[in-house]
């Protein structure tokens, strides 16, 4: 079933190719709803999670042109990539990791501030996010009716805001399978991947921040001068060793 499901767009680019066709595929294209999905972000975390005193900006993670759209992309082969027909994402895709792991955080509990970049938040450390795979994929030496597997592999980088150097980067992977290849379930493994990545990815974020910025407040502290003890009275001050 999952070949032949993305066989069923060969006759409709087949007939767009017929003369006298085109205009009647483009009618029906614009005719056709698509069933829209999203996905949810992620609420349970560990109990032992630092709490930051910084706050944070997402960037809109960076992606390829085959999964930086609203279509949910297919790849049938290694090098060969299609859409699931009839269905999109209700925004592009690296919209919706972004907002997701906004929210995520948020439901952390830990974070004071985060937000979107260009929404004015001033941010102590900045997580820049590219999303490298997205994607379901038949897996290799399947037969057709096999169900697809959704891969999501998400890299991070954590930088300082104060120096804009990178203080630690780190890539998420999970790979989960689709229970048929119906739409519907192939979306819950792109929301069961998504999630197993944002909780990874933030709690890592999280913890590395901490540290990063406990460290820089030792250093800090270590840099700053040391008060000189002087004498409060003249008796003191007379009574005081003289050094040689």
């Amino acid at each position: 079933m999952t070949l032949s499901l993305l066989r069923s767009l060969v006759p409709v680019l087949a007939l767009s190719l017929l003369p006298g066709c085109a205009a009647i595929t483009q009618l029906n294209t614009v005719a056709t709803a698509s069933d829209l999905f999203t996905l949810t972000p992620k609420s349970t975390f560990s109990a032992n999670l630092p709490t930051l005193s910084e706050q944070l900006v997402v960037e809109t993670p960076t992606a390829t042109a085959a999964i930086s759209g609203d279509q949910i992309a297919v790849q049938p082969t290694p090098l060969q990539v299609q859409y699931l027909p009839g269905v999109r994402w209700v925004d592009r895709a690296p919209l919706i990791v972004q907002a997701l792991l906004i929210e995520s955080f948020e439901n952390t509990d830990r974070v004071p501030a985060v937000g979107a970049s260009g929404v004015g938040l001033r941010a102590d450390y900045y997580v820049v996010p590219d999303l490298r795979e997205f994607q379901a994929q038949v897996p290799p030496g399947a037969a057709p009716e096999a169900p697809l597997q959704v891969l999501v592999r998400l890299n991070i980088k954590i930088v300082d805001a104060v120096d804009q150097r990178i203080i630690a980067s780190r890539s998420f992977e999970q790979l989960t399978f689709s229970a048929t290849d119906a739409p519907e379930q192939v979306v819950a493994a792109f929301d069961d991947a998504l999630g197993r990545v944002l909780r990874d990815s933030i709690e890592w974020s999280i913890r590395r921040i901490d540290a990063h910025s406990a460290e820089r407040d030792r250093v800090l502290e270590s840099l700053r001068p040391r008060p000189v003890s002087r004498p409060d009275r003249v008796e003191d001050a007379e009574t005081a060793p003289v050094e040689e």
